[in-house]
């Protein structure tokens, strides 16, 4: 990988699994908020995950979109990269993670007990950068961390069906961000045109535990409440996360302030959402500006 994105990185705190891979792994703030005896996540208000005992990790820094809202750099984008081992990223998994939590050892604010948890990772959440099928051996990575005994939760731009249909997760996020191919076209910017292959991702959730995103960003996505409530129809999954863009990292040099909605206004979406589908608001975190509904039974 090239030194330079790696320096970049490695600041920002990630921990390579090998110098010469980009398999990373990065704790999230609320890991570190969590670990201190703070708040955890919106996951473990919707799904039960204990935020402290939770890796944040990739098999790759590859991705075939340039979505405007992500908050990773383009500017380290990996083009060429040598791939890591599924069983040499699941047997350095726990050792790169304790490097991550090394300073937190000695924090005044850190319960032994609760750093000796976070040392036994109980999740993973492959979602950290990138995107994850565009690592060959996803399925065989994700078999491995399940027969390790961790938790998996998955995270896909939906682009690769054919790829994301082999894995076998716990849980599985699909993101859309979209009612449309055109506003999926300006705002994702993919490599090629994917909105098909997006909808056959959703389609393949009906056979599983899983959950679309969709990240609004005022101005970009905000509308058509009717379109994104067809599309979860046809899906089958059974969560959807109606999320506020966050005015965070590299997505600053791309959007305004003035882009990241209010909870309020992401709570009034869903409900327009949940008007014309079967899912209905389960549960929300104004912090993370972030609305789950759940499909009606």
């Amino acid at each position: 990988m090239h030194s330079e994105a790696c320096k970049a990185l490695k600041k920002q705190g990630y921990q390579f699994i090998t110098p010469t891979s980009s398999a990373a792994v990065k704790p999230c703030m609320w890991n570190k908020r969590a670990l201190k005896g703070g708040e955890m996540c919106y996951k473990a208000q919707f799904y039960g995950i204990e935020s402290h005992r939770c890796v944040q990790m990739t098999p790759t820094l590859k991705c075939n979109q340039q979505c405007l809202f992500c908050w990773r750099s383009f500017e380290h984008e990996v083009v060429e990269e040598e791939e890591c081992p599924p069983d040499v990223i699941v047997a350095n998994l726990r050792r790169v993670q304790k490097k991550a939590l090394s300073g937190y050892k000695v924090s005044p604010y850190v319960a032994p007990e609760r750093f000796a948890e976070a040392l036994d990772p109980t999740m993973v959440a492959i979602s950290l950068s990138g995107e994850p099928t565009c690592y060959s051996r996803l399925p065989e990575l994700v078999d491995a961390l399940n027969a390790d005994g961790y938790t998996t939760f998955l995270v896909s731009n939906g682009t690769r069906p054919d790829v994301l249909a082999r894995c076998r997760p716990y849980q599985t996020y699909v993101s859309l961000d979209a009612p449309d191919r055109e506003t999926y076209l300006a705002l994702c910017r993919p490599r090629e045109d994917y909105w098909e292959q997006i909808h056959e991702s959703l389609a393949g959730l009906r056979e599983r535990r899983s959950a679309i995103r969709t990240t609004v960003v005022r101005g970009y996505n905000d509308f058509s409440p009717e379109r994104y409530a067809a599309i979860y129809q046809d899906s089958g999954a059974r969560f959807v996360e109606v999320k506020g863009y966050m005015y965070l990292g590299y997505s600053r040099n791309r959007l305004q302030r003035t882009q990241m909605p209010e909870h309020r206004e992401v709570r009034a979406f869903s409900e327009l959402i949940a008007k014309h589908c079967d899912y209905s608001i389960r549960d929300e975190s104004p912090v993370s500006r972030v609305v789950c509904l759940e499909r009606d039974v």
